[in-house]
């Protein structure tokens, strides 16, 4: 049994479960702002140009007798409908949590590729034109086959 707690231990405190941990809890929050602003803000300006209608309580009665014009009015009398607005709102939560994480992997990436465009280092030898070896870049003779390879600016 002590062997067990001791892995168990082992694990809960692994760097990967705690991230995980954290990323949970501030991927709620995050679903929650979502669901706000998907229920407060976008949402009822689409149900005022659509003549008023309250996606929240937008639904399709599946029994005909059933005269219920909103949700909380099915939920009442457990008449069985289908919720489509609380659908709609779903999908819309979705969406935009979607498109945010796919915007925040793309900036991801974005910084992993800028930190493999490393600029090239300035080159500090040369190869000589004569025999091929590999020479310092400043160097005005090669020192293998002590070939003039370029001559000194005059000043004056």
């Amino acid at each position: 049994m002590r062997g067990f707690i001791h892995e168990f231990k082992e694990f809960a405190v692994r760097g990967n479960v705690i991230d995980l941990a954290v990323g949970v809890i501030i991927g709620g929050a995050f679903g929650k702002i979502v669901t706000s602003i998907v229920n407060d803000i976008i949402m009822p300006p689409i149900g005022l140009l659509l003549g008023g209608v309250n996606f929240k309580e937008l639904i399709i009665p599946l029994k005909p007798g059933d005269h219920v014009h909103t949700l909380a009015e099915a939920q009442k009398i457990s008449a069985p409908v289908i919720a489509i607005g609380q659908f709609i709102n779903v999908v819309l939560d979705f969406l935009i949590v979607a498109f945010c994480i796919f915007l925040l992997v793309k900036g991801i990436n974005w910084m992993k590729n800028k930190e493999h465009e490393k600029p090239e280092p300035e080159k500090t030898t040369k190869e000589c034109p004569y025999c091929m070896s590999e020479i310092p870049a400043a160097a005005t003779r090669c020192a293998h086959c002590t070939s003039v390879l370029e001559t000194a600016p005059e000043h004056g």
